[in-house]
């Protein structure tokens, strides 16, 4: 067996009840949040982030009919095909931020899932919700701290940036200890919709403004974009704190601020 390469973040999940619950959600399987299942049509086609020893690629290829796997390891990438002979999973050797999704699915429709590597949780989200040509639904293992983070009602930049592009659901918790080598943290599994966006370009610029010092008071962060009594004015308009934290406010209300504060 390949050995683990500690600085890609390699922790291999052989859990099969939990691989298989991760590839349900993927293929069609409800989370109490989400409620709706994934059209039948979508189990076509799905990308898989860093499949490694195959694991979870086993799981999703009785429920798709392809799977393409985009692996970093070039080890990896060779020896995944000797384990699925006969099966249609194609296996692409490179940097998952890199490969452009509506070339390898031929522009069909799609489902991305994977264990993901702590260290570029970020990076791929952001990737997975600002393609031309979006995943019907996102199902990803991540550190269980980002994803609490993202789900949570204390907004950050991360939180913030996902829910204005897709309906999010948390999935199950799994343990440190199912992993080998077992990481520091336990890990847990997101669900996303993509949708449009809810909020503009502009009004993010205000929250990157709102969030360039995450602990202080919001009304000091937005110093440079209108005068601190305009501020007060509109901040008592809208009914809000004067001492409000940028993660205090939620998407619909970083969109009225913006409108009030006419900066379009």
């Amino acid at each position: 067996m390949v050995g683990t390469n500690k600085s890609l973040g390699q922790h291999w999940l052989k859990n099969r009840a939990i691989l298989d619950e991760i590839a349900d959600l993927a293929a069609g399987g409800n989370t109490a949040d989400l409620g709706a299942s994934v059209d039948s049509a979508l189990t076509e086609v799905c990308v898989e982030i860093g499949p490694g020893l195959g694991f979870l690629t086993s799981s999703l290829l009785k429920r798709f009919n392809r799977v393409i796997a985009v692996e970093y390891d070039q080890r990896l990438a060779e020896n995944l095909p000797k384990s699925f002979p006969g099966k249609n999973l194609e296996v692409i050797t490179g940097d998952f931020l890199g490969v452009d999704l509506a070339k390898v699915t031929n522009g069909q429709k799609y489902v991305l899932a994977g264990n993901i590597p702590y260290y570029i949780t970020s990076p791929i989200i952001e990737k997975a919700l600002t393609e031309e040509h979006l995943p019907e639904v996102i199902v990803l293992l991540m550190q269980k701290e980002v994803a609490e983070r993202i789900i949570s009602d204390k907004e950050t930049m991360l939180s913030l940036f996902v829910k204005n592009r897709a309906e999010v659901a948390a999935g199950p918790v799994v343990p440190r200890g199912e992993f080998t080598p077992p990481p520091k943290v336990d890990s847990q599994v997101l669900v996303l919709r993509p949708h449009q966006p809810e909020a503009s370009e502009e009004v993010f610029k205000l929250i990157r403004q709102a969030f360039i010092a995450p602990r202080k008071k919001l009304i000091h962060n937005l110093a440079p974009v209108k005068p601190k009594n305009e501020l007060e004015t509109v901040f008592k308009e809208l009914g809000f704190d004067l001492n409000v934290r940028p993660g205090d406010l939620h998407l619909g209300e970083y969109n009225k601020l913006f409108a009030r504060l006419k900066l379009s």
